[in-house]
């Protein structure tokens, strides 16, 4: 089973100097730390803007083998179910008149709780995709924008779900940081 890639955004100080899959990525900040060892570095994650911690001792070559220990640890591990269809078995309480409905339903209890989880999931997809753009972004401006002019009002906008206001607090922000920005902002704003 191949590692599940991971994807991510590399900046130094202000500027963003790489974006792809972790090892090439932090191979590439690497470098930039070697050509100045006082830099700033930060890598983040593209999916949720958390700050990947990478261990930059040694040569290039030490950097890519402990890369290579952690990304073949991005596998996930299988439980107890049916591996092969990813069912897994938890406990799940409920009253008894909720038991007489699930067991009452055409194929029983487990068909009739996929159905109306499938059916949450799909009434709150958007809503959901919204919220995690929401807080990736949030998290992302915090760590690189929090001094920045207009940082609390893009904010604002942000969670408020104006796209106008938040381009423009952003206008005076590092060009990078700010198209990073809007980057995970965008699902946000997709469907006003």
């Amino acid at each position: 089973m191949n590692p599940i890639p991971l994807f991510c955004t590399a900046f130094q100080n202000d500027c963003l100097i790489a974006s792809g899959e972790l090892a090439e990525v932090a191979l590439k900040a690497k470098e930039a730390l070697d050509q100045n060892r006082e830099a700033t570095i930060l890598i983040f994650e593209d999916a949720s803007a958390r700050v990947i911690e990478v261990d930059f001792g040694g040569t290039l070559a030490d950097v890519r083998k402990r890369l290579e220990v952690v990304e073949g640890s991005n596998q996930k591990p299988r439980g107890p179910g049916r591996p092969r269809l990813g069912v897994v078995a938890r406990e799940v309480t409920l009253l008894p008149r909720h038991w007489e409905w699930l067991t009452a339903q055409p194929g029983g209890a487990s068909v009739a709780l996929r159905k109306l989880v499938d059916a949450a999931r799909r009434d709150s997809a958007e809503t959901q995709t919204a919220r995690h753009a929401q807080e990736a972004a949030y998290r992302f401006m915090a760590a690189m924008a929090g001094n920045q002019p207009g940082y609390e009002e893009a904010l604002r906008a942000l969670f408020a779900g104006k796209k106008a206001g938040f381009d423009a607090h952003m206008q005076s922000w590092p060009a990078d940081v700010r198209s990073y920005a809007q980057k995970l902002a965008a699902p946000v704003f997709a469907n006003p």
